[in-house]
């Protein structure tokens, strides 16, 4: 008998409660509510759903925001919408003390969205998110930052 959580789809889930950073709570606990998954949303409000969540301290929801864009947008644009997804992940796992995996996963997203420096798209600040990343992976390299400096990318200018 299977007993794997599955979603209406059929799906494979974890019905478990998370954090505000997304890590599984015990079951019973009050949890934060999760992004609803696999909404097509227009790039603005992509961004601006995001931006709400990073804003509200939930980088974790925001992958998920960015993630549902990256699998729904046009093949030109979804190394930019992953390389955003990244950044949330990568600010996720910062805000979890895994320094490590957070430097890995910016400079990833980084270079994804590096590309569309030059004439970025939605109004998106792709100068500002590279020379966040920069600032961030500067502090961790010199092991300046301690969490209460950590604050999130900010999407547009």
């Amino acid at each position: 008998m299977d007993r794997r959580e599955r979603d209406s789809a059929g799906r494979p889930r974890n019905a478990r409660p998370r954090d505000g950073l997304g890590r599984p709570l015990a079951r019973g606990m009050a949890g934060v509510p999760r992004a609803p998954e696999g909404l097509v949303r227009t790039p603005a409000d992509t961004v601006d759903e995001a931006q709400r969540l990073f804003d509200a301290g939930l980088p974790f929801h925001a992958h998920e925001v960015l993630e549902d864009a990256w699998k729904s947008a046009p093949e030109a644009e979804r190394p930019l919408w992953q390389g955003l997804a990244q950044l949330a992940v990568g600010f996720t796992h910062l805000r979890r003390g895994n320094r490590v995996g957070a430097g890995s996963l910016l400079v990833r997203g980084r270079d994804r969205i590096r590309p569309y420096a030059a004439d970025p798209p939605h109004d998106l600040d792709i100068a500002g998110l590279l020379a966040w990343v920069e600032g961030v992976r500067g502090a961790l390299e010199d092991a300046l930052m301690s969490d209460a400096d950590l604050s999130g990318p900010r999407l547009r200018r």
